[in-house]
């Protein structure tokens, strides 16, 4: 178990009306940040996705998040999709919504896409497979391949987005940016996997031209991809690459996904 999940229990579903609202009128800004940044780069309207990035924050708290307008979630840990999915996919199905992957709705339901954005472990696959829909940080072939014997072995088709360390740093994940076509077109061969895009983390610098070079090169680089015309590269299309502090330099280079936790939820009480 992380450290902090024996401080805070992530599966409350009841916060304070105080805290709702902040979430709430923060959730409003962020799309509101989102829009304003799509039409400064002469984007289309809705082009770009807000994914909310849960680590740490609870189930009462997803759910504000949702219900302010939130279409799209991911978790950094396996181990608080665990936690926090059966109360959520039991709220929301109350509230009309599927969860992931969640095979108890069988009705015609909004979907809320569930993915995973933080490092998976071989050994802890089979806890995101019944709920998560999409991975995005697969970095590598071997990761790639045992998701797919499960996805295979389960009978279901997980999307995936190929994680590039585009800015180079020794703390971040990702398959290197020279490898990253081979890769991706290696995954997208693979059975019970869908390669749907890529993702990357930009450079921690105050360096606008370093921020936005990392963010062009995925873009420059899932272009390729498309344009290689190999077979399971047909959906590559996603770029989930930008967070709170860096959203609006993404969006203006061509993320589809910004994937935004601080700018919702506020500053964490844990790491």
């Amino acid at each position: 178990m992380t450290a902090y999940m024996e401080h805070k229990n992530l599966a409350n579903e009841v916060i304070d009306e105080a805290r709702s609202r902040q979430i709430a009128d923060n959730v409003r800004r962020a799309l509101d940040r989102v829009a304003t940044a799509e039409a400064e780069a002469g984007r289309e309207m809705g082009a770009v996705r807000l994914l909310a990035a849960t680590k740490t924050r609870d189930v009462g708290e997803i759910l504000a998040a949702i219900d302010a307008g939130v279409r799209m979630i991911g978790e950094n840990r396996p181990q608080e999709i665990v936690a926090k999915a059966p109360g959520l996919a039991k709220r929301l199905a109350e509230r009309g919504f599927a969860l992931g992957t969640d095979p108890a709705m069988v009705e015609p339901v909004e979907h809320i896409p569930f993915h995973l954005i933080g490092q998976l472990q071989s050994n802890k696959i089979g806890k995101v497979l019944p709920v998560a829909d999409v991975i995005e940080s697969v970095d590598s072939i071997e990761l790639a391949e045992r998701i797919a014997r499960r996805a295979v072995a389960r009978g279901i088709t997980v999307g995936v987005l190929l994680e590039v360390n585009e800015s180079g740093e020794d703390s971040k994940s990702g398959c290197p940016p020279s490898h990253a076509i081979d890769l991706a077109q290696r995954i997208g061969a693979m059975g019970g996997l869908e390669l749907q895009g890529l993702m990357t983390i930009g450079a921690h610098v105050d360096d606008e031209r370093v921020i936005r070079s990392g963010f062009a090169h995925l873009r420059r680089t899932r272009d390729l991809i498309l344009a290689s015309g190999t077979e399971g590269t047909e959906h590559c299309v996603e770029l989930s690459m930008g967070m709170s502090q860096d959203m609006d330099l993404a969006i203006d280079e061509g993320a589809t996904i910004v994937r935004v936790g601080t700018a919702i939820f506020g500053a964490r009480d844990f790491i």
